[in-house]
C-alpha cells in the first residue's frame, strides 16, 4: 500500500502527527509513506525521517507552487490518503491528486467542516481528548495497531548534536529551558516574571537559563535575559532539530503551548507548560509527570483558542504558582546535580508548614 499523510503545519501539529507516522510504519511495515508539508522551517523538521519514504514540499503561496506539489504526488500513485489538518487547504491536496481513498475526520471534528466534502471516508474521532490520540484513531481506522507508546521520528545529524554539546559546556552544570515565544498573543506570558523565574532557579538551585527564541523573538529573549538580575540567563538561538538535541540535555523546560514546548515533549524533558486560550488536556505535554499551569476562573476560556484578546487575561498566570509547579516537577527529575538542591528545598517547605 502507498499512503499519503497530509499535515501541511505547524510545529506542533505536525509533532502531534509523528506517531501516527510511526505507528503506520510500525504496524504496517511493507506500507510506502510519504508526507504532504508546507515550504518552509517545517520542512526541514521533517527531512532524513526514518519513517517518510517520500516527502513532498507544497509551496502554499503561489498557484505554480501547488500544481507542482500536486503532480508529483498524482504520479505517485498513492492508494490512501489521510488529512490529520482538516481544513479545505489540506484537504483539496488528495482531491487533486485523484488519490482513491482519501480519509479524514467527520464534520464535527473538523477545523473547517466543509473539507469533509472533499473526503469519501470520514472517521468519528473525539475532538476533546489529546491531538496525538484523536490522530491515533485515523491510523486505526486504515486499519492498522497502535500501541500505547509514542515515537516522534526525527533524524538528528551530528551537527545538531553538536551544537547542544557546546551550549552545555558553555553553561558548565545542568540548565532549564525557558521559551517565552509564541505565535498568538494568548501564548505570550509576561518577560519579566521569566526573568524572575531564571532567578529563582539559580539562587535556590543554581541552575541557569537558557532564554531560547526563533526567528524574530529575539527581542523577546534579550528583554527576559536583561529583566534577570542574576546573569544566569543566557540567550540561545537555533534550528529546530538543534532545539531538539539542546532539550533532550536540559533539566526542566518552561514556556507556552507551542512548537518548542512539542519538541521539548518528544525529548522527554520535564516540563512546565502554560496555558492561555488552548486546552492543556487537548494541547499539552503528555508525560503525567508533566505539569500545565492555567487559569480555571475564567468562563472565556471554555473553546476559546482566540489568537487576540483585549484582555488576555488567561496568561495573567502568577509567578508563585508557576514556581510552584517547577519544583514539583523537579522534585521527580534524576540528575547528578539538582536533585539534592530540589531535595531540600521541597524538605525546607515542609518544615515551614
Amino acid at each position: 500500500m502507498r499512503l499519503l499523510i497530509v499535515r501541511l503545519g505547524a510545529i506542533g501539529d505536525v509533532m502531534h502527527t509523528l506517531p501516527s507516522l510511526s505507528a503506520i510504519k510500525s504496524g504496517l511495515p511493507s506500507c510506502i509513506v510519504g508526507w504532504a508539508v508546507q515550504k518552509g522551517v517545517v520542512h526541514s523538521l521533517l527531512q532524513g525521517s526514518p519513517d517518510i519514504d517520500e516527502l513532498y514540499e507544497v509551496d502554499l503561496s503561489s498557484r505554480e507552487g501547488i500544481r507542482n506539489a500536486v503532480t508529483s504526488i498524482r504520479n505517485a500513485e498513492f492508494d490512501v490518503s489521510l488529512d490529520f489538518q482538516g481544513l479545505l487547504k489540506s484537504a483539496v491536496i488528495p482531491w487533486l491528486a485523484r488519490i482513491p481513498r482519501r480519509m479524514g475526520f467527520d464534520f464535527n471534528a473538523l477545523r473547517e467542516p466543509a473539507s469533509g466534502i472533499l473526503l469519501n471516508e470520514r472517521v468519528e474521532a473525539d475532538d476533546t481528548i489529546h491531538i496525538i490520540e484523536k490522530n491515533l484513531t485515523l491510523v486505526r481506522a486504515l486499519p492498522c495497531p497502535t500501541t500505547g507508546t509514542y515515537r516522534f521520528p526525527i533524524a538528528l545529524s551530528d551537527a545538531d548534536y553538536s551544537f547542544a554539546a557546546r551550549i552545555r559546556e558553555r553553561v558548565n552544570g545542568d540548565f532549564a529551558i525557558l521559551n517565552p515565544g509564541g505565535g498568538w498573543q494568548t501564548k505570550l506570558w509576561d518577560a519579566e516574571k521569566y526573568g524572575l523565574i531564571a532567578d529563582r532557579l539559580w539562587r535556590e538551585f543554581g541552575v541557569r537559563s537558557l532564554i531560547t527564541h526563533g526567528p524574530g523573538e529575539y527581542h523577546l529573549a534579550d528583554k527576559v535575559a536583561t529583566s534577570a538580575k542574576t546573569a544566569a540567563a543566557i540567550t540561545v538561538a537555533s534550528s529546530l532539530k538543534e532545539f531538539l538535541a539542546l532539550s533532550r540535555k536540559a533539566l526542566i523546560f518552561v514556556g507556552p503551548d507551542t512548537g518548542p514546548m512539542h519538541l521539548a515533549a518528544a525529548a522527554g524533558t520535564p516540563i512546565v507548560a502554560l496555558f492561555g486560550s488552548s486546552s492543556a488536556k487537548r494541547n499539552g505535554p503528555f508525560d503525567d509527570r508533566d505539569l500545565a499551569v492555567e487559569r480555571h476562573d475564567l468562563e472565556c476560556r471554555v473553546d476559546c483558542y482566540r489568537r487576540r484578546c483585549e484582555h488576555v487575561s488567561c496568561m495573567d498566570l502568577p509567578v508563585e504558582a508557576v514556581w510552584a509547579a517547577i519544583t514539583r516537577r523537579l522534585a521527580t527529575v534524576e540528575s547528578p546535580n539538582a536533585p539534592n538542591a530540589v531535595a531540600e528545598h521541597m524538605r525546607n517547605l515542609e518544615v515551614r508548614d
